[in-house]
This record gives structure tokens, sequence and C-alpha cells, in this order.
């Protein structure tokens, strides 16, 4: 018996589509796509979640100094003159950050080799690329899906069969995070 399926691609083709799909179910919470896809797309998105679930906790706050540049009311930066030539203005702030246990930070890298990274686009039509932002997918899973699944010892995903589709009669599937 096969350890998994096909899906009538080459091997990078199947790998590209399957950590696509994966991406999209964990940022939009649900996928709709065909029976077979959704068994393998299942299958990972599985053992990411355990991952995170498994080291949601582990890590330790450390304080940190560090310096910011100064900005005005408008959101730039603070300039000065100094020996004739234009200067930024930097401020030393104390921050506290989050330091990975070396644990976690495995568990993060084996995420990144299945998850793309993701920008969220405004739906504005003006400054589009101005106001882009990239999601980091392994802090998502952390910080908002591993607290949801904590006290749950698995099947985190839900397969609804919503009929065929019209072209091929292929089954076709609602994959969803429980």
């Amino acid at each position: 018996m096969a350890k998994y399926r096909k899906l009538g691609r080459t091997s990078s083709q199947r790998k590209a589509l399957l950590r696509n799909q994966v991406t999209n179910l964990l940022y939009h919470g649900k996928i709709v796509t065909t029976e077979a896809r959704a068994k393998e797309v299942r299958k990972i998105a599985e053992h990411v979640i355990t991952l995170a679930v498994k080291e949601k906790d582990n890590f330790e706050t450390v304080k940190v100094k560090t310096k910011v540049a100064r900005k005005d009311k408008d959101g730039k930066r603070v300039k000065e003159v100094v020996d004739g030539k234009k200067v930024t203005v930097f401020d030393e702030v104390e921050k506290e950050i989050r330091k990975d246990l070396p644990s976690r930070q495995h568990a993060r890298r084996q995420m990144m080799k299945v998850l793309y990274p993701v920008t969220e686009v405004p739906a504005t039509p003006a400054g589009k690329k101005k106001n882009t932002k990239e999601i980091n997918m392994a802090n998502k899973l952390f910080d908002e899906v591993a607290p949801k699944y904590a006290n749950r010892k698995g099947g985190y995903t839900r397969i609804v069969k919503i009929g065929p589709r019209k072209g091929d009669a292929a089954m076709q599937v609602v994959l969803e995070l429980v």
C-alpha cells in the first residue's frame, strides 16, 4: 500500500500544490478541494498543528535595550544636522521579546519547510503595495491556532462532502479547521 497519493502530478508539482493548500487552510480556516487532495492536505496540516500545540509555551521572555528612530507626528524620522550632514535621531528603548527555546525553534523550522510566506494585501486599490504586510505563519500557528487546540488530542480538521464537481464529477469537499 502506498504511503501517499500521487494526485497525477510530478513530485515537485505535488509538493507545491500540497504546501499551497496547507498554507491556505491554516490562513483562511477552510478550503474547497477534491476528496483525494483533502485527505493528503489533512495529514500535513494535522502534523503542523500538532507541532504548534506541543511547543506553544516553550519560550522565555528577555528584556533587551534597543535603539529606535524618533518619529514626528506624521510618522517620519526626525533628523538633525551634525557636521553639515543630516543624521537620524535615535532613542534607546527597553523591550521585552520572546526568545524561542531550541525545541520550539526546531518546530518553527519544520513548519516553515511546509508553509509558504503569506502577504496580506489591502482591499482598497490605492496604495496596494504600500500597505502590504508579511504574515509569519509560524507565529500565527503558535499564537492563534495552538491555544485553540491546546486540550485536544488530535483531529484538528474536518472533511465535509459537498457533491460532485460539474466538469469532471470529482467529489468536492470542504476541508476546515474544527
